[in-house]
């Protein structure tokens, strides 16, 4: 099937969110034959059911209508008040089968496609009373195509129905021979069956059919390779407006970083290319952790803000390579890196409490082969 606007074929199945505006719009595939089919069958329980109350109170029905004397027939008012109550007799009978088709009828078309509510379905469309265009549904390929559909769905239940009626010939023709109330009794049995029988043919149309809605929903919500890259250019933005988002982030990442720096212990360095602040609270901490690293001007900007909060800086180029490459912002240092790290902690603690730490190089601290870079 062809884009008629870009000559495309629509061989792309359709996205979650051409999925959800459809389903917005109330495009969902939907049966009618299961529906159909679950109403009968309802229907047949019901009335299995209910049976013997139906069928008692059509008796008492059938014989006072057919009881009449003369002076009851001729007489306007008892005929009038007599129609009455045999229609509410046969209301009443009837009204708790109706309730529950009503039910499954409201029911029954959300089992394919579930709930789905379009208010604008409801509204008056002008176009829609076009006699011209309504012809042309009726006379076109597919008005043709429902018609054969049709044909052969009441050929099939015509075909139930008649090897149920065949199986029960010889019964439908003794039933004028028996008394009434036998007669009701066996014509209701030979009437229930030809209907069950009938619904099963319903059954298995609605089998074939709910496959091929649910099918032909996805068939028509197909879409073009053109309008999935569009709705993900629109859902995402385009690649320019990504990268200006992605450098943003970045940025307030930085900030927040750069935040951080003040409440280090020590910013290590390489001692130009690399930074790297770590601070470690005995008390809350396992092991050191990095506030805030950078490379080049990154590092050049937490060296500043290290000498304007008056943070120790020291040159360690191994550690600080070592610590940049393996570990993640707000993480703790790698397990093989404690060594060397509290070496470097301990002079720097020792210069807050203003003591005299012997001299030490930084320059050749224990850094194991596989951490060195």
């Amino acid at each position: 099937m062809a884009d008629n606007q870009t000559g495309q074929e629509r061989t792309e199945e359709a996205t979650p969110k051409k999925r959800s505006d459809a389903r917005e719009k109330g495009n969902v595939p939907r049966s009618r034959e299961l529906t159909t089919a679950m109403l009968l069958f309802t229907a047949v329980i019901g009335f299995y059911l209910s049976s013997d109350w139906f069928f008692s109170e059509l008796a008492v029905l059938l014989k006072g209508g057919f009881s009449l004397s003369r002076g009851q027939i001729f007489d306007p008012t008892y005929t009038y008040h007599a129609t009455v109550n045999a229609g509410l007799t046969g209301l009443s009978a009837l009204t708790p089968l109706l309730v529950l088709l009503t039910i499954v009828a409201a029911l029954a078309p959300i089992a394919v496609g579930g709930w789905s509510f379009d208010p604008s379905a409801s509204s008056v469309k002008l176009n829609r009373l076009d006699p011209i265009a309504g012809l042309k549904k009726v006379f076109g390929a597919r008005g043709f195509i429902e018609m054969f559909k049709a044909l052969a769905k009441f050929a099939l239940i015509l075909g139930f129905a008649l090897i149920a009626l065949y199986g029960q010939f010889d019964h439908v023709s003794r039933i004028g021979l028996m008394d009434t109330d036998t007669a009701l009794a066996d014509a209701g049995v030979i009437v229930m069956q030809i209907f069950t029988i009938s619904a099963l043919a319903t059954l298995l149309i609605a089998a074939i059919d709910v496959p091929f809605q649910i099918w032909d929903n996805g068939r028509k919500l197909r879409m073009t390779r053109q309008e999935v890259k569009d709705e993900t250019k629109q859902q995402e933005g385009s690649p320019e407006m990504r990268g200006r988002i992605r450098n943003l982030q970045q940025e307030l990442a930085n900030r927040r970083m750069m935040e951080e720096v003040p409440n280090a212990d020590v910013v290590v360095t390489n001692p130009s290319h690399y930074a790297v602040a770590l601070r470690f609270d005995p008390e809350t901490m396992s092991a050191p952790r990095v506030i805030a690293k950078g490379a080049d001007q990154v590092a050049l900007r937490i060296r500043d803000l290290a000498v304007l909060s008056n943070v120790t800086i020291l040159s360690a180029p191994p550690l600080a390579r070592s610590i940049y490459h393996t570990t993640k912002l707000n993480r703790e240092i790698p397990a093989g890196l404690y060594v060397a790290a509290a070496q470097v902690l301990a002079y720097v603690f020792q210069l807050k409490r203003k003591e005299r730490p012997a001299a030490v190089s930084f320059d050749d601290l224990p850094i194991p082969t596989e951490l060195q870079y």
